[in-house]
């Protein structure tokens, strides 16, 4: 548990642990791909609005890129391929979005996350 958590009495301590242990492991695996993908997207350049630009980190985007493509890479014979499918398109799409905003593209199957998923075109 969080540090949050730990100012909690213990039967509200009880109540998160039991809320937690109630969500199936699918929703938690999403949860935290989507999460994932979100931080990548705005590090990428994807974000809306009038600051979309200067939120632009490609360095930072290539950590979170890669992480997702480990993180979908493991999950998926676990969750099955109508949820990995999603999560493996949203992450070509990060990819292909990488490749686009870089001034020096990677090499083939050298971008963020290839080594996990192979080269994306």
């Amino acid at each position: 548990m969080s540090t949050s958590e730990d100012n909690l009495a213990p039967d509200q301590q009880a109540a998160v642990i039991r809320d937690i242990a109630e969500v199936p492991a699918i929703e938690v695996i999403n949860t935290a791909a989507v999460h994932l993908m979100s931080a990548a997207a705005v590090k990428v350049g994807l974000a809306e609005g009038p600051e979309a630009e200067s939120l632009k980190d490609l360095d930072e985007a290539r950590k979170l890129i890669t992480a997702l493509a480990g993180f979908v890479t493991a999950a998926a014979p676990e969750i099955g391929s109508q949820h990995a499918g999603p999560l493996r398109d949203g992450l070509r799409s990060l990819q292909l979005a990488f490749r686009e905003a870089s001034t020096l593209p990677d090499a083939p199957g050298q971008g963020p996350g290839e080594k996990f998923t192979g080269p994306v075109n």
